[in-house]
C-alpha cells in the first residue's frame, strides 16, 4: 500500500513527535524516581529485581495480543487513551505519596500498569509513522528518535536526581502528568490515517484475537528475510544487554574504579548514542538500509571487543569501546526499525513490532541467567568477548545471506502484490 504525502507532512509528524519527546522525559523522571525510592527505602537487590521483572511482563506476555489489537483499533485513540491512563496511574501515585500510604506492592503495580500502557502506545506510534512519513525519510526520522532517547537517557535521570534534592516525590511526579498532556494535545489535532478497511472489523471473541496473533507469527515465519531480521534483533539483545548489566562490576573489579569511573562509562555510552543518532538522522544510511543495520551490529561488536581486550591499566580503551558501541547502537537499531516501517504492511506493523518487543524483552532475563555463571567462569570481560564476537559474526552472516540482503526488495514486492502468508 502506497501512501501519498503532502508537503505539510513535517508539520503534522513533528508536532506529534515533539509531544512524544516530552512524554518520554516525564516517563524517564518517574522511572528514576520510583526505582530510587525502592533503592533508598529497602536497599534490597531482590526488590529491584522484582521491579524489573514486573516491568518486563507486559512486553513478554501480552505484547503479541496487544499488537493484534493495535492493528485493528484506531491508533490515534490508542495513543491518547494509553497516555492518559499512564498519567492517571501517576496521579494515583501522587495521592499515595502525599498521604504517606504508598507501599512497595503499589509501586510494583504502578510499574506494571505504566508499562502496559506503553506496550499499547509505542507500537501504535511506530506503526503510524509509516503512514505519516515518506518512506525515504524513515531512517532519518528513526535516527532522530534514537538521538532523543539517547539524550533523555543522559538528561532524564540527572534532572530527576536534582529535583529530588529540592522537591518531595509527589510534587516531582506532577511533571509526568504535564508531559502527558503535552503529548496528547497535538495528537488530538492531527489526522492519523488508518492502514486499511480491515481496521474497522471488530474482534468479537478470544478466538478472533488468537487468530490475529497467529496470523502475525505466520506473516513473519513465511517471510524468511523478515524472520531472520527479527531473530537478529532478538539475539542482539541477548548478546549486548548482559555486558552492560555487568558493567558496574567490570569498572570496580577489573579497572579498580569507583562511582566517577562508572558515571564516565555511562555518559560516554550516552554521548555515543546521541552522536550515532545525529549521524543517521542527517545521513539516512546506505541505500540498502539492511547494510546500514548489519554494519551497525558489526560496529557494536567491535566496540565490545575493545572493552574485552582493555588491560586493567587502560581504562581509556574501555571508554573508547563504550563510545563505539553507543555510536553504532542507533545505526543498527534505527535502520532496523526503518526497514520494518517501510516494508511491512501497515495493517501488520502492530503485530510485527510487538512480536519483536516481546521476544527481545524475554531475552533480558534469559541472558542474565546464562551470563552470570559464564562471567563467574571466564571473567566479566569474557562476556564482552562472547557478545562482541557474536555481534560481528551475526553481522557478517547477515551480509552473506541473500534473504537478508534482499529484504527490502522482497518487502516492496509484497507491498505491491499484497502477499498474504499461507
Amino acid at each position: 500500500m502506497q501512501n501519498q504525502f503532502n508537503k505539510n507532512w513535517k508539520t503534522k509528524f513533528f508536532s506529534v513527535w515533539l509531544g512524544q519527546a516530552f512524554s518520554l522525559l516525564g516517563s524517564q523522571i518517574v522511572q528514576f524516581t520510583l526505582i530510587w525510592y525502592l533503592t533508598k527505602e529497602t536497599g534490597s537487590a531482590a526488590v529491584l529485581a522484582i521491579s524489573t521483572f514486573v516491568s518486563l511482563l507486559p512486553n513478554v506476555l501480552l505484547a503479541p495480543f496487544i499488537g493484534a489489537l493495535v492493528d485493528r483499533w484506531d491508533r490515534k485513540r490508542i495513543m491518547i487513551i494509553s497516555d492518559l491512563l499512564i498519567a492517571l496511574v501517576t496521579f494515583l501515585l501522587i495521592i499515595l505519596f502525599k498521604t504517606e500510604q504508598v507501599k512497595i506492592g503499589y509501586i510494583y503495580l504502578a510499574l506494571f500498569l505504566r508499562e502496559l500502557g506503553s506496550t499499547f502506545h509505542w507500537p501504535s506510534m511506530r506503526s503510524s509513522t509509516s503512514l505519516l512519513v515518506p518512506q525515504e525519510q524513515m531512517a532519518r526520522v528513526e535516527g532522530m528518535n534514537q538521538t532523543i532517547r539517547g539524550l533523555l537517557n543522559v538528561v532524564g535521570p540527572l534532572l530527576a536526581a536534582l529535583l529530588l534534592e529540592v522537591s518531595p516525590i509527589y510534587e516531582l511526579l506532577f511533571i509526568d502528568i504535564i508531559t502527558a498532556l503535552l503529548a496528547v494535545t497535538p495528537i488530538a489535532f492531527v489526522n492519523i490515517p488508518q492502514p486499511s478497511k480491515k481496521t474497522s472489523e471488530k474482534i468479537t471473541s478470544v478466538s478472533d484475537l488468537w487468530s490475529d496473533v497467529k496470523f502475525g507469527y505466520r506473516y513473519l515465519w513465511n517471510w524468511k528475510g523478515m524472520f531472520l531480521l527479527t531473530l537478529t534483533a532478538t539475539l542482539l539483545n541477548f548478546l549486548i544487554n548482559p555486558g552492560f548489566t555487568l558493567t558496574p562490576l567490570l569498572v570496580t573489579q577489573h579497572f579498580s574504579g569507583g562511582a566517577i569511573q562508572l558515571s564516565l562509562v555511562e555518559s560516554i555510552f550516552g554521548i555515543g548514542v546521541i552522536a550515532g543518532g545525529l549521524l543517521l538522522s542527517t545521513w539516512g544510511g546506505f541505500k540498502k538500509k539492511i547494510l546500514t543495520s548489519l554494519s551497525g551490529i558489526i560496529g557494536m561488536g567491535t566496540g565490545m571487543l575493545f572493552i574485552a581486550i582493555a588491560p586493567s591499566d587502560q581504562f581509556k580503551l574501555a571508554l573508547a569501546g563504550m563510545f563505539i558501541t553507543g555510536f553504532m547502537n542507533p545505526i543498527a537499531n534505527g535502520s532496523l526499525t526503518a526497514i520494518m516501517q517501510a516494508n511491512v504492511k501497515a495493517e501488520m506493523q502492530g503485530r510485527v513490532f510487538t512480536t519483536l518487543n516481546s521476544t527481545a524483552s524475554a531475552m533480558t532475563p534469559i541472558a542474565m541467567l546464562i551470563a552470570a555463571p559464564v562471567a563467574n567462569t571466564v571473567g566479566i570481560q569474557g562476556w564482552f568477548y562472547i557478545g562482541g564476537l557474536g555481534c560481528v559474526i551475526m553481522g557478517l552472516l547477515g551480509i552473506s545471506n541473500p534473504s537478508m540482503m534482499k529484504i527490502e526488495e522482497e518487502g516492496q514486492r509484497r507491498l505491491k502484490e499484497d502477499i498474504q502468508p499461507s
